[in-house]
């Protein structure tokens, strides 16, 4: 199956990983390691249950914060569907 390429059309919710925390309930890909990378914790604005980790290098290379005087236009989310449905 073939990759493509999209962009995220939302805002993303995240917290620093605290040192040594508790990661039951976290998502966490094989590959990371948290606890030497010190990565974001993120989770899905509408089901707060739902968290990941995203490793530091990731997180810095396609996230900035958004200064709190900011405001953020609420978009409805999209349904990409690479399948064609």
């Amino acid at each position: 199956m073939e990759f493509k390429k999209y962009r995220r059309t939302n805002v993303a919710e995240m917290r620093p990983y605290i040192f040594d925390e508790n990661l039951f309930g976290i998502s966490v890909a094989e590959v990371d390691d948290p606890h030497k990378d010190m990565g974001m914790i993120a989770r899905n604005p509408k089901n707060h249950k739902d968290q990941w980790y995203v490793a530091r290098k990731y997180f810095e290379e396609n996230f900035e914060e958004i200064p709190k005087n900011e405001t953020v236009e609420n978009k409805e989310q999209i349904t990409l569907r690479p399948w064609g449905g």
